[in-house]
């Protein structure tokens, strides 16, 4: 591909695979190479194991509570998502009830390294945005789909819960993490309730700007007692980065 094509300007514009080019039939060596090894590092994402006690090293001195959904291990968790949704017995039980305004809760989901990566960066920066308000011990959550969110924020009493869970991983980025806000969270919570960022990653939504997103998103569900289609995202734009991405929900992702 030469500097003049029109494909240079627009590789220029996206990670996406294109103007690739071929040989004979078939990709070129290095085209082809390279989608074997994203392919690769998607599925490490969706089958890797994150390393719990680095993660509450690396959210030190913030309190932290661990907890399992019902699926009891990773092979489960894939093919009952049902079971990432609810939590496994007398899990329950080592919650702390507030009240609280919020709670964050950091999720496995379907991206281990998304969750190490950026979770603690993401969850300790919009902690720090929020500070005026009481916000509980941060929860992790082994096995945990986004509707976990749900039983964790009405256990604990909160106003806002706040999940933070590994994307499931395309082949331009496998470490993509999601933010999930639910107001009033309990069982049975539609996906139309709650709010989404996304892409939040290196080569999108930096963690640090994407605590800003979660903060004002946070500040205006406790102030309009709401989340969902019915809460705007409309932050000012000079604030966040050109390519940050802000969503109501998108029902297709699901982790």
């Amino acid at each position: 591909m030469t500097e003049t094509s029109p494909w240079s300007r627009l590789k220029t514009l996206t990670r996406a695979r294109i103007g690739l080019g071929r040989a004979g039939d078939g990709l070129p060596t290095r085209a082809l190479l390279e989608f074997q090894i994203a392919h690769a590092k998607a599925r490490d994402a969706v089958h890797g194991a994150v390393d719990w006690e680095s993660l509450k090293l690396a959210l030190a001195p913030l309190e932290t509570i661990s907890i399992s959904s019902a699926a009891p291990d990773k092979s489960v968790y894939l093919r009952r998502p049902d079971l990432g949704r609810v939590l496994a017995p007398s899990e329950a039980e080592k919650l702390v009830a507030g009240p609280f305004d919020i709670v964050f809760v950091i999720g496995d989901g379907l991206s281990a390294a998304a969750c190490e990566a950026y979770a603690a960066k993401a969850a300790r920066a919009a902690r720090a945005l929020l500070a005026d308000f009481s916000v509980a011990p941060v929860v992790l959550a082994r096995g945990a789909r986004v509707a976990l969110s749900d039983p964790i924020g009405a256990a604990m009493r909160a106003q806002l819960v706040v999940m933070l869970i590994g994307e499931r991983p395309g082949l331009s980025a496998a470490d993509s993490l999601g933010c999930y806000l639910t107001f009033a969270p309990r069982p049975g919570r539609r996906d139309s309730e709650r709010n989404c960022i996304s892409n939040i990653h290196a080569h999108g939504l930096v963690p640090e700007r994407a605590a800003q997103k979660i903060a004002w998103l946070a500040r205006e569900a406790l102030r309009l007692k709401l989340t969902g289609v019915e809460l705007k995202e409309s932050a000012p734009d000079d604030r966040f980065p050109a390519g940050a991405i802000v969503e109501r929900i998108d029902v297709t992702r699901d982790v």
